[in-house]
């Protein structure tokens, strides 16, 4: 389905557990419509909700409603931590075209 990777998981757990002790928080992942390419990533922390699919990835919880599924099939989420770029970075198969500030994509 999708795959993290293990400095994503540690950046994500390390963020969690700065902001809250709630044991049943993961990483919810979700493809929203907007952007100028027609749809955009949503990253938050959140728990699970009773549609959700339930992930784990070096101990971090991930959560993805079924709509986001389909667009997220085979997506590598990453985190890079370098000097000019740092951040959270998801590698979409699905995607077509991305925009010139690659915050939205097509399909």
């Amino acid at each position: 389905m999708i795959n993290v990777t293990e400095s994503a998981a540690e950046k994500a757990i390390a963020l969690i557990n700065n902001n809250d002790t709630e044991s049943d928080l993961g990483l919810r992942m979700q493809v929203v419509g907007g952007g100028c390419s027609g749809f955009q990533y949503n990253l938050e922390f959140g728990t699970a909700t009773d549609t959700d699919k339930v992930f784990e990835f070096h101990g971090l919880k991930v959560f993805i409603d079924p709509r986001s599924t389909l667009y997220l099939a085979g997506s590598v989420l990453d985190y890079n931590d370098g000097l000019m770029d740092s951040g959270f970075k998801i590698t979409n198969p699905n995607a077509q075209n991305t925009c010139g500030c690659g915050e939205s994509f097509s399909v």
